[in-house]
């Protein structure tokens, strides 16, 4: 066969790892198995081994890392894999929706939520008072609606005086479980609260957090959430960090809320610190061809100045979280010494401030708004 002289020799090609039959024996500890098993394989197996390695790796480099939660993880029990990372330093903010910190709160004061099943009468599920959320079954009284009372109770001293961030408010929610709960281990948000670790919700009012929040806010006192505050302060956490990482499970508007803190920066404070985030891992069952990938691929975020770079540091793995999550945190937690947590909750006031300093001296920002806004 004639090859054309431009075109590289098939060696060129050929120059991969290869692909022989995989060897379970000595691979039974999870981190050996995804290192040779999963990671000789192909298709999704090999993602896997790519995105533990990738996650691995942020750890290694001192990356501040983000973790952004979608889809219904709580309620299957990931809030214990998000203990152990977070308790070991491998997290250092959240952001999540409303319903994972909500589903959250019910174990650490033993409230029903159990295994259920997906075939079943949805009507007669309604008539006894009891939620599903595919396979989990949930007790409205016993549990929903006793959570929104713990929360309340949580936040009955809370200061919503003047304007805050769901950090804050997510903080004060954590010391209620802290101080009231039977089981306080059991929830994510109360070790984040103990670590100072940050827990933004892009979307405050969808979840039944925000919907209780209706009844102070109605008949006793303003609730001052202010969701502004959480835009500039998560961009004021990447800002100050040297390097970048995010572990985004699902998709959603967590995924976008992380990614959008670099052009905040540099699109609309002409802040020229960072360049996109250093490293992205997504585990997502989307796919880009239908439009609901939430902000897409991380090539197509590199075009909005979302991530660093087109290809390097980004791995995609399609596959559900419930499978692969616990997976990559086993992997992390077995190749990783524990890192010392930022306890970046504690700090991020100062990082805002800084965050102003700079944009007020920076003429560039001034004069794209000059004439419409006193900087």
């Amino acid at each position: 066969m004639q090859h054309d002289k431009d075109c590289p020799n098939a060696n060129e090609w050929l120059r991969g790892r290869s692909i022989e039959p995989l060897q379970l024996s000595r691979n039974e500890n999870v981190a050996d198995m995804i290192d040779s098993v999963f990671a000789g394989s192909g298709f999704n197996g090999r993602r896997l081994a790519e995105g533990a390695q990738l996650y691995s790796h942020m750890i290694s480099e001192n990356a501040t890392i983000g973790l952004t939660i979608a889809g219904a993880m709580t309620p299957i029990g990931m809030s214990g894999v998000f203990i152990d990372l977070i308790e070991r330093g491998f997290v250092d903010f959240i952001i999540s929706t409303g319903a994972n910190l909500y589903h959250d709160l019910h174990r650490p004061y033993d409230m029903p939520m159990v295994q259920g099943s997906p075939d079943v009468d949805d009507n007669k599920l309604a008539d006894i008072g009891v939620a599903r959320i595919y396979d989990v079954f949930i007790a409205d009284d016993e549990t929903l609606m006793a959570t929104d009372k713990v929360i309340l109770d949580a936040l009955r001293e809370f200061d919503s005086s003047k304007p805050f961030s769901t950090a804050t408010l997510h903080k004060a929610l954590g010391e209620g479980i802290l101080k009231t709960a039977p089981h306080p281990e059991k929830s994510f948000v109360a070790t984040a609260a103990k670590h100072d670790v940050p827990i933004y919700t892009s979307s405050p009012g969808d979840s039944s957090i925000g919907m209780g929040l209706i009844v102070p806010h109605l008949f006793d006192r303003p609730i001052n959430l202010n969701p502004l505050l959480d835009v500039i302060e998560t961009a004021a956490i990447v800002r100050d960090a040297d390097t970048n990482g995010v572990v985004e499970i699902g998709g959603g508007s967590p995924k976008n809320f992380y990614l959008q803190t670099q052009p905040t920066l540099h699109q609309i404070l002409n802040d020229e610190s960072k360049g996109g985030h250093d490293y992205f891992l997504q585990l997502t069952t989307d796919s880009p061809h239908w439009g609901g990938l939430s902000g897409a691929t991380p090539s197509e975020a590199r075009s909005w100045g979302k991530v660093k770079d087109a290809h390097k540091n980004n791995v995609v793995v399609y596959s559900c979280a419930s499978l692969t999550f616990p997976l990559i945190a086993q992997y992390v937690m077995i190749r990783n010494e524990a890192r010392t947590g930022r306890r970046l909750l504690s700090r991020v006031d100062a990082m805002v401030e800084t965050l102003i300093e700079v944009a007020r001296d920076n003429p560039v920002f001034k004069k794209c708004y000059e004439g419409i806004y006193k900087i």
